[in-house]
């Protein structure tokens, strides 16, 4: 738990997640923005700088939008508000997908759900390109930063690296970088 963290109860981060869980839609990414938005522009519950910290640690392992989540809740109220937050982040998610695929299973066959299912593909991957984009602008300032953010599209892209390889070699560069200007100086 952050001491400069505001107080905010296990209820209202419950309750703040299980929204975020139930009107996010499109994944990864786009749950990445609504959270941010909430965490951070709305509710400033956390700085733009912890945010990212934490969106790079969620890379590391499983699913990046509910390591976030978690990040946050753990951030305002320790282990059980990490909890708290995972488990309103969830919850919604879980109803609805095994409604959903009640219904999947039981009429997949009909052309109008076909149909639909296809509309959406186009509209997430609108959503993930915007979300991207915003958050290019908010941390890529400088040529150091340009060029990592190229290094890593290219390490991804082309290469097929994984993200946690990709994160160690960020953290390296920084490091290289940070040690070469002290040695500089």
């Amino acid at each position: 738990m952050n001491s400069s963290a505001p107080k905010v109860s296990l209820s209202e981060i419950f309750l703040t997640f299980a929204t975020i869980g139930l009107t996010g839609f499109g994944g990864g990414m786009a749950i990445i923005a609504l959270v941010e938005r909430v965490a951070v522009r709305e509710k400033g519950w956390i700085s733009p700088d912890e945010f990212m910290h934490g969106l790079a640690f969620g890379q590391i392992l499983g699913p990046f939008s509910l390591n976030v989540c978690t990040f946050i809740g753990h951030h305002l109220r320790g282990i059980r508000g990490g909890i708290m937050a995972a488990f309103g982040f969830i919850l919604p998610s879980f109803i609805l997908v095994t409604l959903l695929s009640w219904v999947y299973f039981t009429y997949h066959k009909l052309p109008q759900l076909q149909a639909a299912l296809k509309g959406t593909n186009p509209v997430v991957i609108g959503l993930i390109v915007v979300v991207a984009i915003d958050m290019g602008r908010k941390q890529i300032k400088s040529a150091n930063s340009v060029l990592m953010a190229l290094a890593a599209f290219a390490a991804s892209a082309f290469l097929k690296l994984n993200a946690a390889w990709i994160l160690l070699g960020a953290a390296l560069w920084s490091l290289g970088a940070s040690y070469y200007r002290r040695r500089c100086r």
